[in-house]
Order: C-alpha cells, then structure tokens, then sequence
C-alpha cells in the first residue's frame, strides 16, 4: 500500500442509501472508522432550493469526512446546491447518476442522466465553476440490458473532459424498466471487470468500485485494481465490520472500540440529539441494530432496542434492559410478539 493510497479520501466509503444513511447513521459509523469516507442519502435540488435546507443538510462535526450527494440535471440547480455544500463544510459533492427508480426517472436524473453525457458534463462543470470542494459522479456500467463498454468508456470520457476526476462506479447496468430498485441491486449482473478496465483505460482518474461487496477478501481484490471501493447494505447490516477498516485499509492502529462502548457513545449521542433538537432516539437507534450481529444474545438485543414499547424510556434504561440476562425483566416471550 503506497501512502497515496492510505490517505486517498475515496479507498474505503460507504454508499449513499436512502432512509439509512443519514446523520444518526453515520455518527455511528463514524465511532466505528476515523478514516472511511461517508455518505449523505441523496438529497435533491428541488428539495433543497425550496425546502428546509438545514433538516437536509445538518451534520454532526464528527462526521468528517462527509460527502452530499444531489439529485438533479440543471446545471444552474446543481451548482446553487453545491454552494450550499460548500457552505455548510461538506467536503465533496457527488452527483447521482446511478439510481434507477421510477420515481427518480420521472425527476429527469439518476441513471437516466447516463443517456445524456453532455448533460452530465455541463452540471458537472457549473458546480466546478462555483466551489473547490471535489465534484464527482457516481454511475451505473451501462443501461437496460446494453452492455457495450463503449458506453461506460465515452461516458466517463465526456464527464472527465469538463473536470470530474472522480467515478465511483456500480458495477452493474441499471434497468429503467421492468426492476425496482431493489431487484436492480440483485438482478443485473456484476461485472467488476468493466470497472477494471475503465482504471486501465483512465488511469489519471480516480475509479472506486461499488456493487456486492460484502467482505474483507473481496474488498482487498478490488483494490488491487481500482483505487477504491465503496460498501453499500453490508455497512449498514453489520456495521462493526467498519472498525477494522482503519488498520486493514489505511495502515493505522486498530480500532480499541468494543460493542459495548459503540453503544454506550451512541446513548451518550441520543440525550444529545434530545436536548439539542428533541430528537427521539428510537429513531437514532433503528440504525446500530446490526451492531451485535453474529454475538450471542445478539437477537434479544435487538428486540429490546426496536421495542416500541419501551420508547417512553430514557435510553440509558433501554440499554440496561437490553443488556439485561433473557427473562428480566423485559420478558423474552413478550419480546418475541413484538
């Protein structure tokens, strides 16, 4: 591992997912890895220009480094967001062009924006023309079930010609039609050479990969050949597999966190966020249910910690019942009903 690599902002990160990545979500992640680049869901232009800016755009402090993602396809749109980011001390702005949702399809941008290279060139310069902040671009290998290299190549070609450097691409085509969004994730096949090809044809670019990754052995082969890669559901379902990317992908020292002591700062968080902004923290706490995966009584924690029941509580006595032995006092068969 070369130090460039070890300190390349893009080696390791975890991908913008909607309803998950949000900042209760990456406050956890980030108790788990200093160094791992982190994600906002993606976040519209339309969202941001006439809504709240500040319910989209807060972060936590801790969360650096922290990137937003945009949805979006007008150029004048796009570069009035990435001020924003720049303002509000993101420290990149990503545009997506990669989701394949109806919903998305129907607001002109995502994976569509494929089809429109030129388009993509022209917002991708207008926020270049406004910030300093990194601008790049996440993308699909192709589109519908055309699978010519030709298209993925002359598209980041295109794109790399009006300043994006950075392409963090899905290994797999995006079908506009026929596939929800979940199906698009599974059913379209990965194919990791493409994306290894596009590092050999571009090498003055950065090219992360994203798509199926899931552990440590498959991780390290990718970046044996591309210069990052970005984890999607599996962070997100087994989170404690982020504290050993410090010391695996970065060459730093291990991480001394334990799952107790994750838990106990993630309570620590929650009375934060209720003072601060009276936030609940069932809603904080639906993201560190994966932290126990694989442990014993792994279940049971769970269930205490997503008990509705129990949302009256404060949640330093949610975390002493679910730490509590099966039975008491929270009662096992009245857990499982839940």
């Amino acid at each position: 591992m070369t130090e460039s690599q070890k300190h390349s902002p893009w080696r390791m990160s975890v991908a913008p997912m909607m309803d998950w990545t949000d900042r209760h979500c990456r406050y956890l992640h980030r108790l788990l890895t200093r160094h791992t680049l982190l994600y906002t869901e993606m976040v519209t232009t339309g969202a941001l220009i006439h809504g709240d800016v500040a319910r989209h755009l807060r972060f936590n402090d801790e969360e650096h480094p922290v990137a937003l993602q945009l949805g979006g396809s007008e150029p004048a749109d796009l570069a009035q967001c990435a001020k924003l980011a720049q303002e509000w001390s993101y420290d990149e702005v990503n545009l997506n062009c990669g989701c394949p949702s109806e919903r998305v399809q129907r607001g002109a941008f995502g994976a569509c924006l494929m089809n429109e290279k030129d388009l993509v060139a022209d917002c991708v310069k207008a926020m270049r023309d406004v910030v300093d902040i990194p601008v790049t671009v996440k993308h699909r290998i192709g589109i519908d079930k055309v699978e010519s290299y030709d298209f993925v190549r002359d598209f980041i070609g295109t794109v790399a010609d009006a300043g994006c450097e950075v392409f963090i691409v899905h290994a797999r085509n995006a079908w506009l039609k026929g596939l929800s969004p979940k199906e698009n994730r599974e059913i379209p096949p990965l194919r990791y050479d493409v994306v290894a090809q596009l590092k050999r044809d571009f090498p003055e670019l950065t090219i992360a990969i994203n798509g199926g990754i899931a552990d440590d052995e498959t991780a390290a082969a990718q970046l044996a050949q591309v210069d990052g890669v970005m984890v999607g559901r599996e962070a997100y379902h087994n989170p404690w597999w982020l504290a050993r990317w410090d010391a695996l992908y970065y060459g730093d020292v291990a991480s001394d966190a334990t799952r107790e002591s994750v838990e106990e700062e993630m309570v620590r968080y929650m009375e934060r966020e209720a003072a601060a902004h009276g936030t609940h923290w069932y809603s904080i706490a639906r993201h560190m249910l994966g932290l126990r995966q694989g442990m014993p009584g792994a279940r049971r924690w769970r269930q205490v910690w997503s008990d509705h029941r129990l949302k009256t509580l404060p949640p330093r006595e949610v975390m002493q019942l679910a730490r509590t032995k099966p039975g008491r006092p929270v009662e096992d068969a009245e857990l499982a009903s839940v």
